[in-house]
């Protein structure tokens, strides 16, 4: 069957997809990945067939440029944005509060992030004919264009199912409202699309056929959806081992690493790195920080036991350490997670609070809010993470947990069936 992938310019939204598109080149089907021009580079560099669609458009630029929201710059907020704050406090979750969010989440990144490539898309999809399409959740050009070519489609997540989990809340909502007080901004939205290319609207255009998640259960929280669940495998882009990193540390390893997408959009860390560093510096340890250049200036110091580099690849650093210290952010969390590793989570933005909270109901975590994150506080959880077994013995549950799920490769059965089932 042809397979295509569609995610909008995220790094991180596109390096999750990767290795199910590989499971299902190799099990012999045709696989594609579209997104704007300017991510063809990074599609190919994971082997995989780039398919550029529409402009590129950068929604941050476009953000700074909206004049209803003068001097905007990204500073992120703590926890999630509206609509899908309800999975923070389900006390938000009133009828108003969801129908005003997604169409302020409309405005501000719904729209302009998939709108430069739907027609783009579409004419591609008209032409080469998938059988499925899997869409990442932000990437709504997926499902218009599946159902303009009468494709079955999937979405495959890459953070808790916050998205389907407000659909949830705002639908029940809904339904209880007089007939003429039923905004449905995103619903309106999708069918505008739909009556353009000649179908109507429905609801599997806001959640697909059917959910790939990548979350063990003891982790994840789902809507009243049908999920497939998949093993998670690291894949972080083009690495290279260091020579450091072919042997075992002498002393324990404690990793630290803040993910990239903060940086890559310049809105730098809500933790201090400096604090960590110093508060960790006495400690009969090896400190691995992975601080990008563009962070390095707000260092003044590095301690003796610390090793500074831009970058490591997360898989073949994780294996080695004794924990990690990160921002609960899903690639960097999972990647850990699958070698049993405890870990120390400083969340700040979107779902790392949430997913915070599941992993130290799990056992194997410790967490601090990232604007409470003290170097004092950091340097007790480090300890309680080195010293407790507890920790460890939670970790390796959790590693096993991960790896009892349906690698890719063994997903692709079940993708076939339910292709033929939702074309």
């Amino acid at each position: 069957m042809r397979v295509l992938f569609v995610a909008n310019p995220e790094k991180a939204h596109l390096l999750a997809m990767v290795p199910l598109a590989w499971a299902l080149r190799t099990a012999g089907h045709e696989v594609r990945v579209a997104s704007q021009p300017k991510f063809a580079d990074l599609i190919t560099q994971a082997g995989l067939t780039a398919v550029p669609v529409g402009r590129d458009a950068n929604l941050w630029q476009l953000l700074a440029r909206d004049h209803r929201i003068p001097d905007w710059t990204w500073d992120p907020a703590y926890g999630l944005p509206v609509p899908y704050d309800v999975v923070d406090d389900p006390a938000r979750g009133t009828w108003r509060h969801l129908a005003d969010g997604y169409a302020e989440a409309l405005r501000t990144w719904h729209r302009p992030g998939s709108l430069p490539m739907i027609a783009g898309l579409v004419d591609f999809a008209r032409h080469w004919k998938p059988d499925l399409v899997i869409w990442e959740p932000l990437a709504y050009a997926g499902p218009i264009a599946a159902k303009a070519c009468g494709a079955a489609h999937a979405r495959l997540l890459w953070s808790l199912d916050v998205f389907g989990i407000a659909r949830d809340h705002f639908l029940r909502l809904k339904a209880e409202q007089p007939a003429e007080e039923r905004a449905d901004p995103l619903a309106d939205w999708l069918g505008a699309y739909g009556r353009k290319h000649g179908f109507d609207f429905t609801e599997d255009m806001t959640t697909g056929h059917f959910t790939i998640d990548q979350i063990p259960s003891s982790l994840s929280v789902r809507a009243d959806l049908s999920y497939l669940p998949m093993r998670f495998v690291a894949y972080g882009g083009p690495a290279a081992v260091p020579k450091w990193l072919w042997t075992a540390p002498e002393r324990p390893r404690v990793a630290l690493t803040m993910g990239l997408s903060l940086t890559d959009h310049k809105a730098g860390y809500a933790v201090s790195v400096q604090d960590v560093l110093d508060s960790l510096a006495d400690l009969d340890i090896e400190l691995v920080a992975t601080v990008p250049e563009s962070e390095r200036h707000r260092l003044s110091r590095v301690p003796d036991n610390a090793r500074l580099v831009p970058y490591a690849p997360l898989h073949a650093l994780a294996p080695t350490c004794s924990a990690v210290i990160n921002h609960a952010g899903f690639g960097t969390f999972l990647t850990t997670a699958l070698y049993g590793i405890p870990q120390l989570a400083l969340p700040w933005d979107f779902d790392g609070p949430a997913f915070a909270r599941q992993a130290a109901e799990q056992g194997a975590t410790l967490v601090i809010r990232a604007d409470q994150a003290t170097g004092q506080a950091v340097r007790q959880s480090v300890l309680r993470l080195l010293d407790e077994p507890a920790f460890r013995h939670r970790a390796a549950d959790l590693r096993d947990e991960i790896h009892a799920l349906p690698s890719p490769n063994q997903l692709v059965p079940q993708l076939e069936e339910l292709t033929a089932k939702h074309r």
